[in-house]
């Protein structure tokens, strides 16, 4: 009789704290030994031969399968996307189930659960995405959704069908508050956008590159502090999602010196993309609205101070916002038409395959961060703010064997980027070309080898949904209750 379903030897293993070379014993999909020398047979062995071995990733936004107003239609479901995903070394999602307007945010999850039933290669968990904040959604469902696994509250402060008012997003944090959701905030001011829309628009400039002038930093930078402000009123933790540039990051300086539990991620566009993207024509004159996505990529000198404060310690975690839309096609970036102006081009980029290994390649290779800071913004932080950890997130005995095995290329022998490389269903990436010096040769899901030296080896179904525990505890003893409870 085996000892173990699975060995893994002579792993060089980095986590958030320690870095050491150790055999990793796996057993029901668990981590059950990890030891210098595993003594003991196993049915299958793999000889990491001193590869660096790290956590799967926990990516903890993206879009799979989510409905839209527009016509659009996500190039991902839940089958292309978590493969997408595995492949890059991801092996927990939390995409996004979305409320519509007049509707139950139950019937929302409902419907995303159809959506991945039976597709999923690898375990996933649900955002909720809050449109509708009336009395019924935020002390009846909100509160049973969250005591049933889905502890995480997207908002957003933009887009005609998905903005709240400030009213409604209070509503939204004092549940969240009462019943220890984390919430998460799209942090642009929607009024300055649709008023520098409608007169670039109307001076003719309607090509993606207006996309950005229609969306400045201090857009972003005043709905940041008008977020922090409402998080310090109702003394509740909030995330603020796909911070792009240094305005906003320095009213997150700000917040935090006051002492406040503000977290803040970024994304891998805001270090790989720039505005100069936005403008590139080449043959086609829609190429740039490839790059379209909201927040906009900044300027170059921009990416720099998103790198420290990567480096420093200010973003909590590292996600892809994978929203991919193809580029041909009548449901993609073109569903308004190869003229339509920057406005009414679906915002998005893919890059769920991509997040680890460009990070990895030009953020731990590159000398802007260590190893262990990479690990906690792209598995462990994630697994802790949503309520995953220690399932996900680490390597440590009880934890699921989630694990990636990395192929390392020397300088000169670089492995360059391309398209056709990649595993999702979008037809383009918009990090075309660039030259890696790390990709996933082996990533296991709870012991199941899901990639392996460019195969892909899982079935859909193989994932499983997690529901995650509460981030944090409800607040129920602060004076603030008093007038705070429904």
């Amino acid at each position: 009789m085996n000892d173990f379903d699975l060995i893994v030897r002579d792993a060089d293993i980095a986590t958030v704290g320690d870095r050491y070379r150790a055999d990793i014993g796996i057993r029901g999909g668990r981590i059950v030994a990890i030891a210098q020398s595993l003594p003991g047979a196993a049915a299958e062995v793999i000889d990491a031969r001193g590869r660096l071995v790290t956590p799967g990733g926990v990516d903890g936004h993206c879009h799979f399968d989510q409905p839209t107003s527009d016509g659009s239609k996500f190039a991902d479901d839940f089958f292309t996307g978590t493969r997408s995903a595995a492949c890059g070394g991801t092996t927990t999602v939390i995409p996004f189930a979305c409320q519509q307007k007049g509707h139950s945010l139950q019937e929302a999850v409902d419907d995303y659960h159809r959506r991945a039933q039976g597709k999923a290669v690898i375990d996933y968990a649900f955002h909720l995405i809050v449109s509708d904040p009336t009395p019924h959604v935020t002390q009846q469902e909100l509160p049973r959704l969250v005591e049933q696994g889905y502890t995480s509250i997207k908002i957003y402060m933009t887009y005609d069908d998905l903005k709240l008012d400030d009213r409604q997003i209070i509503e939204v944090l004092a549940a969240a508050r009462r019943h220890g959701a984390m919430t998460m905030v799209h942090a642009e001011n929607s009024d300055c956008i649709a008023w520098l829309t409608e007169h670039l628009l109307a001076a003719g400039f309607t090509a993606p590159k207006y996309h950005a002038s229609s969306r400045p930093m201090a857009v972003e930078r005043e709905a940041t502090h008008r977020a922090i402000a409402l998080s310090e009123l109702l003394d509740t933790p909030i995330l603020l999602v796909h911070v792009s540039g240094r305005e906003a990051v320095e009213q997150i300086h700000w917040a935090r010196g006051r002492g406040l539990p503000i977290h803040a991620e970024t994304c891998p566009q805001y270090l790989f993309l720039s505005a100069e993207d936005l403008g590139i024509a080449a043959d086609d004159p829609l190429h740039g609205a490839r790059c379209i996505c909201s927040p906009p990529p900044r300027d170059k000198a921009n990416q720099k101070f998103i790198w420290n404060a990567l480096a420093s310690g200010l973003f909590t975690i590292f996600s892809s916002d994978h929203a991919p839309f193809n580029m041909a096609g009548p449901t993609g970036k073109r569903v308004a038409g190869d003229d339509a102006p920057f406005s009414r081009v679906p915002n998005g980029v893919p890059g769920v395959e991509t997040r680890l290994p460009l990070l990895l390649s030009e953020g731990v290779l590159g000398g802007r961060i260590d190893i262990h800071r990479f690990v906690e913004l792209t598995a462990t932080n994630p697994a802790r703010l949503y309520g995953l950890y220690p399932r996900k997130g680490t390597i440590a005995v009880g934890s699921d064997a989630d694990l990636v095995l990395w192929s390392v290329f020397e300088k000169g022998q670089e492995l360059r980027l391309a398209h056709d490389m990649l595993h999702s269903a979008a037809d383009y990436t918009p990090y075309e070309g660039r030259s890696l010096r790390a990709w996933p040769a082996l990533t296991l899901s709870r012991g199941r080898t899901v990639w392996r030296e460019g195969r892909f080896l899982a079935q859909p179904g193989d994932g499983a949904f997690l529901p995650c525990q509460r981030p944090h505890a409800p607040r129920t003893s602060s004076p603030l209750d008093q007038w705070l409870a429904p």
